[in-house]
């Protein structure tokens, strides 16, 4: 990979590597790129540049999952984060920022390379990183994204909204509900959760 004064000049080997680190999600067959992804092609930032997490968004992953495993039954329940790659048909994965799932199901693929196939019971989205030029709009891809894991199996579905501050709640065969961080959702059964206590009671 050669760089000149104005930009980087890719073999066309180069650029189906890159793009293929570069490939945030896949639905039915066809890539979503991380957002910013152009950028990183033309050489203007790395990919470590728009594959990174906010601070913010880094900080609420932790208290969530270091408050799930506090709640959470280990006996039947495992929790995994990181963007937890989900394979849920034929050319279709999408990454989960935290994923619950039921210990007796998800075991076999724990020690495996491999992106995992069983839908987790519950997944919370923080924000989003994936390129959006090919939605509508911002919404149009949580809506997307929020019925295929539905779709898939998975029982409910968090959306936290770091700019507007907002929980979106989506369940299987329910209305979804949009709410203010200041007010309670439930993940599994007597399991609440409130943003804005959370965050004070480490600030």
């Amino acid at each position: 990979m050669a760089k000149t004064a104005t930009k980087w000049t890719l073999s066309e080997e180069e650029r189906k590597k890159l793009l293929k680190v570069l490939t945030y999600e896949k639905v039915r067959g066809k890539p979503i790129y991380y957002r910013d992804y152009k950028k990183v092609l033309k050489g203007e930032l790395p990919p470590e540049a728009v594959m990174g997490s906010s601070g913010l968004q880094a900080y609420l992953i932790m208290l969530l999952i270091k408050f799930l495993l506090s709640k959470l039954d280990e006996e039947k329940f495992i929790l995994l984060s990181n963007e937890l790659g989900f394979l849920y048909g034929k050319g279709s994965w999408r990454n989960l920022d935290i994923a619950v799932f039921e210990k007796e199901k998800v075991k076999p693929y724990l020690m495996q390379d491999k992106l995992i196939p069983v839908p987790p019971k519950v997944v919370i989205e923080i924000d989003t990183k994936a390129d959006l030029s090919r939605y509508g709009s911002f919404e149009d891809y949580v809506h997307e994204k929020t019925q295929d894991l539905l779709d898939a199996g998975v029982e409910e579905v968090v959306w936290i909204f770091t700019k507007t501050k907002k929980v979106m709640v989506a369940e299987r065969g329910k209305k979804w509900i949009v709410q203010n961080w200041d007010e309670d959702f439930e993940v599994l059964a007597g399991i609440k959760v409130n943003l804005k206590d959370l965050m004070e009671e480490v600030s």
